[in-house]
């Protein structure tokens, strides 16, 4: 899992560190167009085939998927990638917000709302100052970091999509391939339209997009997945703020980024929040097994 988040965290990076050459928006198209392939064969071995029913929950779902990466990508042309990579995790604490509302066995207990209190306080002291903490004065870098934070909230909208619709009983591959095709659908056109669409072909372009559609859309997910059949989802939660505090330590190391004070401790502010929202339910076990046996 920390590898997972790793790997994770290196997405926005890979992205940023090849933009002169290819655009953000046109890389994530292709990507999923390579997992898109990879996975469609793999769905065709096992004999799986995507269920007609599940078609209208499988279009919501690729929509939002979509949407989030077009506002990734955006991002990433406007404000530095650490920033993109924490504002993009607050996602847990959309899907929370979501799911409580929704399902009866998803509320919030007081940990979790400690921690969505924490991660808006945050975000609230990342954006003071009007330039999104950004230290290179770039006017545009808080428009960068409000859309990616609504990528956040897009991710957490598929995240509630997912678990309040047919797809809840899906298998991974085909949630998967619904998410694929609507990044793939959606991104390579807007790339054209939005006149997004430069790719210089290069040694490290390919690599690239080797990792991010091999490595990163494709055999990561499914690795997601393994661990999910064999680990409780609670304890992989815990690690959800391994990827922004990797990303933004990448950030500066690989792209030499640097960090506004306000922006580091809107961050941490951020990442105690998201940690705090995973660690509800092992925190929960933790008490009950360290509470004294009644008799």
């Amino acid at each position: 899992m920390t590898l997972l988040c790793l790997l994770w965290s290196l997405q926005q990076i890979s992205l940023k560190a090849v933009a002169d050459a290819a655009s953000p928006m046109l890389m994530v198209a292709l990507r999923s167009g390579v997992a898109l392939a990879l996975l469609a064969a793999l769905m065709a071995r096992r004999g799986e085939v995507p269920q007609r029913a599940r078609y209208p929950a499988g279009v919501l779902v690729g929509a939002l998927f979509g949407i989030e990466y077009l506002l990734v990508t955006a991002a990433l042309g406007l404000t530095q990638a650490s920033h993109v990579i924490v504002f993009l995790y607050t996602s847990p604490i959309f899907a929370a917000l979501g799911l409580q509302r929704r399902l009866p066995a998803e509320r919030l207990g007081s940990i979790q709302w400690l921690g969505i209190a924490l991660a808006f306080c945050g975000i609230a002291l990342a954006f003071l100052g009007g330039q999104g903490g950004s230290p290179d004065g770039q006017p545009q870098a808080w428009l960068g970091d409000l859309l990616a934070l609504a990528a956040g909230a897009a991710w957490g909208a598929t995240t509630v999509a997912i678990r309040c619709s047919s797809l809840a009983g899906a298998p991974a591959t085909e949630t998967l391939l619904y998410q694929l095709m609507g990044a793939f659908v959606l991104l390579l056109p807007a790339a054209w339209l939005l006149g997004a669409g430069s790719f210089v072909p290069s040694p490290a372009v390919w690599a690239h997009l080797a990792f991010q559609g091999v490595v990163v859309s494709f055999a990561s997910f499914l690795t997601w997945c393994w661990l999910l059949r064999r680990y409780l989802a609670s304890q992989l939660g815990v690690f959800s703020f391994l990827t922004p505090l990797f990303g933004v330590l990448l950030g500066v190391w690989l792209l030499g980024e640097t960090l506004a004070p306000r922006f580091v401790a809107g961050g941490g502010l951020v990442l105690a929040g998201i940690g705090l929202v995973g660690a509800q339910a092992p925190l929960r076990r933790l008490v009950a097994a360290r509470r004294p046996a009644t008799r």
